[in-house]
């Protein structure tokens, strides 16, 4: 959901190139990177700025699911506009998502680590989450990429904005 949010806010990194031409997309095609026997499959969750955090959930477990069993259809694989590869669950500190041909750019979510964080002036340990964007420099600049992340870290850290914003 907060990656959807940010997406409208910032469209040009919903968007696509063929190399000629570039295409912003008024809508958001969810691709989510699921590991499968022999690869790697990307089913997209479609128009997804019209479903709930809920529907969002419910529909990436399914594809997810599909995409295990081996029951993809080349439409459930297609018309992507933004991808999240998320190995969170493999212990992966860091990584860099390769960006799926024609899309502006992708997502990379690694594991939550406890580390020491200064709130006020306290230490405290937090669990912590790196995320990474790719993005394809001929259509999204490194500022705007930097925007970009800075709005989803502020949804991510304020769930409740999910809710506002999402409704």
């Amino acid at each position: 959901q907060a990656v959807v949010l940010t997406l409208q806010e910032f469209p040009v990194v919903n968007s696509s190139c063929d190399g000629k031409s570039t295409r912003w997309h008024g809508h958001v095609n969810l691709g989510l990177a699921v590991s499968v026997e022999g690869g790697l499959v990307v089913p997209v969750i479609r128009n997804a700025g019209q479903l709930t955090l809920m529907e969002i959930c419910t529909l990436s477990k399914q594809l997810a699911d599909k995409a295990r069993a081996g029951k993809l259809t080349p439409d459930d694989m297609s018309g992507g506009t933004f991808t999240i590869s998320n190995m969170g669950m493999l212990n992966v500190e860091n990584f860099h998502a390769i960006i799926n041909p024609g899309e502006a750019a992708i997502l990379a979510v690694s594991s939550t680590r406890k580390q020491p964080v200064v709130r006020g002036d306290q230490i405290v340990i937090r669990s912590i989450m790196k995320i990474t964007l790719s993005s394809d420099h001929r259509i999204v600049d490194g500022a705007t990429a930097a925007r970009f992340m800075n709005e989803l870290v502020r949804l991510l850290e304020t769930p409740a904005l999910l809710l506002v914003e999402g409704a």
